[in-house]
């Protein structure tokens, strides 16, 4: 049996390549929303970012989220990404009980 193919993909801030389900995507979608994807297939423009303060705040600084998604973020959805990045950084660093 085939071992089975891991989907890669850059996060926009680090510029790195890595497994798809390690990273948050960010979707523009068709009707022109901008939505934090789950799930990871909702169709639209997506872009990928790590779960890390950091490549969040150097794609932020950088303008790299507004051209790859080709438009504006509105300061909600910067909250929203924020704050699961924060969320997802601190459940990765807890130890294990």
């Amino acid at each position: 049996m085939k071992p089975r193919k891991i989907s890669l993909r850059k996060c926009i801030g680090c510029q790195e390549m890595k497994p798809k389900r390690e990273l948050i995507r960010v979707v523009r979608t068709p009707l022109g929303e901008l939505l934090i994807d789950d799930t990871g297939k909702r169709s639209g423009r997506g872009a990928y970012i790590c779960p890390g303060t950091a490549c969040l705040q150097i794609a932020i600084k950088g303008k790299r989220l507004q051209r790859a998604l080709e438009m504006e973020l509105p300061a909600e959805v910067l909250q929203a990404l924020s704050a699961k990045v924060a969320a997802l950084e601190g459940a990765t660093s807890s130890p294990d009980i």
